[in-house]
Protein backbone atom coordinates (compact mmCIF):
# COMPACT_ATOMS: atom_id res chain seq x y z
CA UNK A 1 0.00 0.00 0.00
CA UNK A 2 1.27 3.47 -0.81
CA UNK A 3 2.37 5.53 2.21
CA UNK A 4 3.14 9.13 3.02
CA UNK A 5 6.87 8.52 3.60
CA UNK A 6 7.74 10.95 0.85
CA UNK A 7 6.12 13.66 2.88
CA UNK A 8 7.54 14.95 6.13
CA UNK A 9 7.26 12.47 8.98
CA UNK A 10 4.21 12.69 11.18
CA UNK A 11 4.73 13.12 14.92
CA UNK A 12 1.87 11.43 16.72
CA UNK A 13 1.25 12.91 20.14
CA UNK A 14 -0.01 9.84 21.89
CA UNK A 15 -1.79 11.57 24.69
CA UNK A 16 -3.39 14.11 22.40
CA UNK A 17 -6.53 14.70 24.42
CA UNK A 18 -4.82 15.88 27.60
CA UNK A 19 -2.04 17.80 25.84
CA UNK A 20 -2.00 21.57 25.50
CA UNK A 21 -3.42 22.82 22.24
CA UNK A 22 -0.73 24.57 20.12
CA UNK A 23 -1.44 27.83 18.32
CA UNK A 24 -3.28 27.20 15.07
CA UNK A 25 -3.21 29.14 11.85
CA UNK A 26 -6.53 29.75 10.11
CA UNK A 27 -7.22 30.85 6.57
CA UNK A 28 -10.77 31.60 5.47
CA UNK A 29 -11.08 31.49 1.70
CA UNK A 30 -13.94 32.11 -0.67
CA UNK A 31 -13.84 32.16 -4.46
CA UNK A 32 -16.59 32.92 -6.95
CA UNK A 33 -17.26 29.47 -8.40
CA UNK A 34 -15.90 27.10 -5.75
CA UNK A 35 -16.93 26.12 -2.25
CA UNK A 36 -15.96 28.22 0.75
CA UNK A 37 -13.48 26.55 3.06
CA UNK A 38 -11.28 27.09 6.08
CA UNK A 39 -7.80 25.69 6.64
CA UNK A 40 -6.40 24.66 10.02
CA UNK A 41 -2.73 23.79 10.40
CA UNK A 42 -0.49 23.82 13.46
CA UNK A 43 2.61 24.39 11.32
CA UNK A 44 2.00 26.95 8.55
CA UNK A 45 3.79 27.31 5.23
CA UNK A 46 4.19 23.60 4.57
CA UNK A 47 2.90 23.02 1.04
CA UNK A 48 3.68 19.29 1.18
CA UNK A 49 1.69 18.68 4.37
CA UNK A 50 -0.66 15.67 4.26
CA UNK A 51 -4.22 16.89 3.99
CA UNK A 52 -7.57 15.83 5.40
CA UNK A 53 -10.84 17.23 4.05
CA UNK A 54 -13.71 17.52 6.56
CA UNK A 55 -17.25 17.40 5.14
CA UNK A 56 -20.02 18.42 7.56
CA UNK A 57 -23.51 17.03 7.78
CA UNK A 58 -26.95 18.42 7.00
CA UNK A 59 -27.55 22.00 8.20
CA UNK A 60 -23.97 22.25 9.42
CA UNK A 61 -20.85 24.00 8.17
CA UNK A 62 -17.12 23.59 8.37
CA UNK A 63 -16.89 25.70 11.50
CA UNK A 64 -18.87 23.07 13.42
CA UNK A 65 -15.78 20.87 13.11
CA UNK A 66 -13.16 23.39 14.25
CA UNK A 67 -12.70 21.91 17.71
CA UNK A 68 -12.42 18.35 16.42
CA UNK A 69 -10.03 19.45 13.66
CA UNK A 70 -7.82 21.38 16.08
CA UNK A 71 -7.51 18.32 18.30
CA UNK A 72 -6.83 16.09 15.31
CA UNK A 73 -4.16 18.50 14.03
CA UNK A 74 -2.53 18.68 17.46
CA UNK A 75 -2.29 14.90 17.59
CA UNK A 76 -0.99 14.57 14.02
CA UNK A 77 1.67 17.24 13.69
CA UNK A 78 1.99 19.07 10.38
CA UNK A 79 -1.28 17.77 8.94
CA UNK A 80 -3.47 20.29 7.16
CA UNK A 81 -7.23 20.22 7.74
CA UNK A 82 -9.58 21.71 5.13
CA UNK A 83 -13.04 22.37 6.54
CA UNK A 84 -15.43 22.65 3.60
CA UNK A 85 -18.78 24.45 3.50
CA UNK A 86 -20.89 22.37 1.10
CA UNK A 87 -23.45 23.86 -1.28
CA UNK A 88 -26.48 25.42 0.47
CA UNK A 89 -24.49 25.57 3.71
CA UNK A 90 -22.31 28.06 5.55
CA UNK A 91 -20.40 30.60 3.47
CA UNK A 92 -21.10 28.61 0.30
CA UNK A 93 -24.79 29.60 0.42
CA UNK A 94 -24.33 32.74 -1.68
CA UNK A 95 -21.66 31.47 -4.08
CA UNK A 96 -22.70 31.65 -7.71
CA UNK A 97 -22.65 28.63 -9.98
CA UNK A 98 -23.70 25.95 -7.48
CA UNK A 99 -26.91 25.27 -9.36
CA UNK A 100 -29.50 22.46 -8.93
CA UNK A 101 -29.96 19.60 -8.85
CA UNK A 102 -28.79 19.64 -5.25
CA UNK A 103 -27.74 16.00 -4.93
CA UNK A 104 -24.81 13.87 -3.79
CA UNK A 105 -23.24 13.78 -7.25
CA UNK A 106 -23.07 17.55 -7.61
CA UNK A 107 -22.04 18.07 -3.98
CA UNK A 108 -19.07 15.76 -4.57
CA UNK A 109 -18.30 17.47 -7.88
CA UNK A 110 -18.12 20.78 -5.97
CA UNK A 111 -15.35 19.31 -3.79
CA UNK A 112 -13.45 18.07 -6.86
CA UNK A 113 -13.80 21.47 -8.51
CA UNK A 114 -12.40 23.13 -5.39
CA UNK A 115 -9.31 20.87 -5.49
CA UNK A 116 -8.76 21.50 -9.18
CA UNK A 117 -9.43 25.25 -9.03
CA UNK A 118 -6.94 25.71 -6.19
CA UNK A 119 -4.36 23.49 -7.91
CA UNK A 120 -4.04 21.28 -4.83
CA UNK A 121 -3.01 17.67 -4.61
CA UNK A 122 -5.97 15.40 -3.91
CA UNK A 123 -6.56 14.83 -0.18
CA UNK A 124 -4.91 11.99 1.67
CA UNK A 125 -7.95 11.56 3.93
CA UNK A 126 -11.60 12.56 3.54
CA UNK A 127 -13.79 12.64 6.67
CA UNK A 128 -17.54 13.04 6.16
CA UNK A 129 -20.29 13.13 8.77
CA UNK A 130 -23.89 12.10 8.03
CA UNK A 131 -24.78 13.64 4.66
CA UNK A 132 -21.11 14.58 4.29
CA UNK A 133 -20.27 10.89 4.61
CA UNK A 134 -22.28 10.10 1.50
CA UNK A 135 -20.73 13.04 -0.33
CA UNK A 136 -17.35 11.52 0.54
CA UNK A 137 -18.47 8.13 -0.81
CA UNK A 138 -19.73 9.77 -3.99
CA UNK A 139 -16.41 11.62 -4.30
CA UNK A 140 -14.58 8.28 -4.19
CA UNK A 141 -16.97 6.59 -6.59
CA UNK A 142 -16.88 9.45 -9.10
CA UNK A 143 -13.10 9.52 -9.06
CA UNK A 144 -13.00 5.76 -9.61
CA UNK A 145 -15.29 6.14 -12.63
CA UNK A 146 -13.19 8.97 -14.03
CA UNK A 147 -15.88 11.62 -13.66
CA UNK A 148 -13.34 14.30 -12.72
CA UNK A 149 -10.89 13.69 -15.55
CA UNK A 150 -7.38 15.05 -15.24
CA UNK A 151 -6.63 18.71 -14.70
CA UNK A 152 -4.02 18.69 -11.93
CA UNK A 153 -0.75 16.88 -11.27
CA UNK A 154 -1.60 13.80 -9.25
CA UNK A 155 0.96 12.77 -6.60
CA UNK A 156 2.40 9.48 -7.80
CA UNK A 157 2.48 7.88 -4.37
CA UNK A 158 -1.30 8.30 -3.97
CA UNK A 159 -2.61 7.55 -7.43
CA UNK A 160 -2.79 4.74 -9.89
CA UNK A 161 -3.96 5.76 -13.36
CA UNK A 162 -5.69 4.38 -16.39
CA UNK A 163 -4.62 6.04 -19.64
CA UNK A 164 -7.20 6.30 -22.39
CA UNK A 165 -7.05 7.98 -25.79
CA UNK A 166 -8.57 11.13 -24.33
CA UNK A 167 -7.18 11.70 -20.84
CA UNK A 168 -5.93 10.23 -17.61
CA UNK A 169 -8.40 9.25 -14.89
CA UNK A 170 -7.56 8.73 -11.24
CA UNK A 171 -8.49 5.29 -9.97
CA UNK A 172 -7.46 5.53 -6.33
CA UNK A 173 -6.87 9.01 -5.04
CA UNK A 174 -7.01 8.85 -1.28
CA UNK A 175 -5.65 6.60 1.41
CA UNK A 176 -8.57 6.77 3.84
CA UNK A 177 -12.24 7.61 3.64
CA UNK A 178 -14.02 8.13 6.98
CA UNK A 179 -17.82 7.85 6.94
CA UNK A 180 -19.25 9.01 10.28
CA UNK A 181 -22.73 7.74 11.17
CA UNK A 182 -23.85 7.93 7.56
CA UNK A 183 -26.09 5.13 6.25
CA UNK A 184 -24.29 4.01 3.06
CA UNK A 185 -27.41 2.56 1.39
CA UNK A 186 -30.92 3.81 0.66
CA UNK A 187 -32.69 4.86 3.86
CA UNK A 188 -35.75 2.72 4.48
CA UNK A 189 -39.14 4.49 4.84
CA UNK A 190 -39.28 2.85 8.29
CA UNK A 191 -36.55 5.30 9.33
CA UNK A 192 -38.37 8.42 8.12
CA UNK A 193 -39.24 9.69 11.59
CA UNK A 194 -35.77 10.01 13.10
CA UNK A 195 -34.21 12.95 14.88
CA UNK A 196 -32.96 14.59 11.68
CA UNK A 197 -36.46 14.56 10.17
CA UNK A 198 -37.89 16.00 13.38
CA UNK A 199 -35.32 18.81 13.28
CA UNK A 200 -36.29 19.63 9.67
CA UNK A 201 -40.00 19.69 10.53
CA UNK A 202 -39.30 21.93 13.52
CA UNK A 203 -37.26 24.39 11.46
CA UNK A 204 -40.12 24.59 8.95
CA UNK A 205 -42.51 25.55 11.76
CA UNK A 206 -40.38 28.33 13.27
CA UNK A 207 -41.32 32.01 12.92
CA UNK A 208 -39.41 34.17 10.48
CA UNK A 209 -37.31 35.96 11.40
CA UNK A 210 -36.00 34.03 14.42
CA UNK A 211 -36.41 36.27 17.51
CA UNK A 212 -32.93 35.48 18.86
CA UNK A 213 -30.41 32.68 19.27
CA UNK A 214 -31.26 32.24 22.95
CA UNK A 215 -34.96 32.04 22.07
CA UNK A 216 -34.24 29.33 19.48
CA UNK A 217 -32.15 27.23 21.86
CA UNK A 218 -34.75 27.42 24.63
CA UNK A 219 -37.56 26.66 22.16
CA UNK A 220 -35.76 23.55 20.84
CA UNK A 221 -35.13 22.31 24.38
CA UNK A 222 -38.80 22.83 25.27
CA UNK A 223 -39.74 20.70 22.24
CA UNK A 224 -37.70 17.84 23.64
CA UNK A 225 -34.38 18.18 21.83
CA UNK A 226 -31.19 17.82 23.84
CA UNK A 227 -29.38 20.91 25.07
CA UNK A 228 -26.26 20.09 23.02
CA UNK A 229 -28.25 19.61 19.81
CA UNK A 230 -30.31 22.76 20.46
CA UNK A 231 -27.14 24.79 20.99
CA UNK A 232 -25.66 23.36 17.79
CA UNK A 233 -28.77 24.37 15.84
CA UNK A 234 -28.47 27.82 17.38
CA UNK A 235 -24.85 28.09 16.25
CA UNK A 236 -26.10 27.99 12.64
CA UNK A 237 -27.77 31.37 12.96
CA UNK A 238 -26.01 34.45 11.60
CA UNK A 239 -26.66 38.16 11.96
CA UNK A 240 -28.42 39.72 8.98
CA UNK A 241 -28.74 43.38 9.85
CA UNK A 242 -30.69 43.49 13.08
CA UNK A 243 -32.17 40.04 12.53
CA UNK A 244 -31.00 36.46 12.83
CA UNK A 245 -31.04 34.29 9.71
CA UNK A 246 -29.95 30.75 8.92
CA UNK A 247 -26.43 29.98 7.74
CA UNK A 248 -27.93 27.51 5.26
CA UNK A 249 -30.51 27.40 2.47
CA UNK A 250 -33.17 25.18 4.01
CA UNK A 251 -34.90 24.34 0.71
CA UNK A 252 -31.65 23.32 -1.00
CA UNK A 253 -30.49 21.42 2.07
CA UNK A 254 -33.70 19.38 2.10
CA UNK A 255 -33.14 18.47 -1.56
CA UNK A 256 -29.66 17.26 -0.61
CA UNK A 257 -31.11 15.25 2.28
CA UNK A 258 -33.59 13.58 -0.07
CA UNK A 259 -30.72 12.62 -2.38
CA UNK A 260 -28.84 11.29 0.65
CA UNK A 261 -31.77 9.05 1.52
CA UNK A 262 -32.17 7.75 -2.05
CA UNK A 263 -28.52 6.92 -2.83
CA UNK A 264 -26.63 3.68 -2.14
CA UNK A 265 -22.89 3.02 -2.17
CA UNK A 266 -22.99 -0.62 -1.14
CA UNK A 267 -21.02 -1.75 -4.19
CA UNK A 268 -18.22 0.66 -3.27
CA UNK A 269 -18.06 -0.78 0.25
CA UNK A 270 -18.01 -4.30 -1.16
CA UNK A 271 -15.25 -3.50 -3.66
CA UNK A 272 -13.16 -0.51 -2.53
CA UNK A 273 -10.51 0.60 -5.03
CA UNK A 274 -7.05 -0.80 -4.38
CA UNK A 275 -5.00 1.35 -1.95
CA UNK A 276 -8.16 2.77 -0.32
CA UNK A 277 -9.41 2.18 3.23
CA UNK A 278 -13.07 2.93 3.90
CA UNK A 279 -13.71 3.36 7.63
CA UNK A 280 -17.37 3.47 8.67
CA UNK A 281 -18.16 4.70 12.20
CA UNK A 282 -21.57 3.83 13.66
CA UNK A 283 -22.70 5.85 16.69
CA UNK A 284 -23.88 3.43 19.39
CA UNK A 285 -27.04 5.41 20.24
CA UNK A 286 -27.85 6.66 16.75
CA UNK A 287 -31.40 6.17 15.46
CA UNK A 288 -30.18 5.86 11.84
CA UNK A 289 -29.47 2.15 11.72
CA UNK A 290 -31.45 -0.92 10.67
CA UNK A 291 -30.22 -3.97 12.69
CA UNK A 292 -30.15 -6.05 9.49
CA UNK A 293 -27.87 -3.49 7.85
CA UNK A 294 -25.55 -3.55 10.86
CA UNK A 295 -25.29 -7.33 10.47
CA UNK A 296 -24.43 -6.96 6.78
CA UNK A 297 -21.79 -4.36 7.59
CA UNK A 298 -20.26 -6.53 10.32
CA UNK A 299 -20.08 -9.44 7.91
CA UNK A 300 -18.51 -7.26 5.23
CA UNK A 301 -15.94 -5.90 7.66
CA UNK A 302 -14.90 -9.34 8.90
CA UNK A 303 -14.58 -11.06 5.52
CA UNK A 304 -11.22 -12.12 4.14
CA UNK A 305 -9.73 -9.27 2.18
CA UNK A 306 -9.10 -9.59 -1.55
CA UNK A 307 -5.58 -8.25 -2.13
CA UNK A 308 -6.65 -6.76 -5.46
CA UNK A 309 -9.05 -4.41 -3.66
CA UNK A 310 -9.04 -1.91 -0.83
CA UNK A 311 -10.30 -2.43 2.70
CA UNK A 312 -13.57 -1.78 4.52
CA UNK A 313 -13.68 -1.52 8.33
CA UNK A 314 -16.54 -0.96 10.78
CA UNK A 315 -16.17 0.91 14.10
CA UNK A 316 -18.69 1.61 16.87
CA UNK A 317 -18.50 4.94 18.71
CA UNK A 318 -19.80 4.38 22.27
CA UNK A 319 -21.91 6.86 24.22
CA UNK A 320 -22.90 8.84 21.18
CA UNK A 321 -25.97 9.65 19.16
CA UNK A 322 -25.91 10.79 15.55
CA UNK A 323 -24.17 14.09 16.34
CA UNK A 324 -20.81 12.40 16.95
CA UNK A 325 -18.68 15.57 17.17
CA UNK A 326 -20.98 16.89 19.90
CA UNK A 327 -21.80 13.71 21.85
CA UNK A 328 -18.38 12.02 22.08
CA UNK A 329 -15.60 13.95 20.31
CA UNK A 330 -12.93 12.37 22.51
CA UNK A 331 -14.02 8.84 21.60
CA UNK A 332 -14.13 9.77 17.92
CA UNK A 333 -10.58 11.11 18.08
CA UNK A 334 -9.43 7.89 19.72
CA UNK A 335 -10.82 5.91 16.76
CA UNK A 336 -9.67 8.18 13.95
CA UNK A 337 -6.22 9.34 15.06
CA UNK A 338 -4.35 5.99 15.19
CA UNK A 339 -5.71 4.98 11.77
CA UNK A 340 -4.61 8.26 10.20
CA UNK A 341 -1.23 7.96 11.91
CA UNK A 342 -0.80 4.52 10.30
CA UNK A 343 -0.50 6.22 6.91
CA UNK A 344 3.03 7.27 7.85
CA UNK A 345 4.26 3.72 8.52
Amino acid sequence: MATLKTKQCLNLVTRFINSRTPPFHYKNTRTLQTLAFEEIQSSPNKPDAPTAFILHGLLGSGRNWRSFSRNLASSLSEWRMVLVDMRNHGKSVDIEGLDPPHNMFNAAMDVANLVKEKGWEWPDVVIGHSMGGKVALQFAESCTRGDYGHSVSFPKQLFSSVITDECVFCVSYTEQLWVLDSVPVEVSPEYSDGEVEKVLRTLHSLPSPIPSRSWLVNHMIQLGFSKSLSQWIGSNLKKSGEQESWAFDLKGAIQMFNSYRETSYWSLLEHPPKEMEIELVVAEKSDRWDPDLIQRLESLSSRTRDESEGKFSLHVLPNSGHWVHVDNPKGLLEIVTPRMASLST
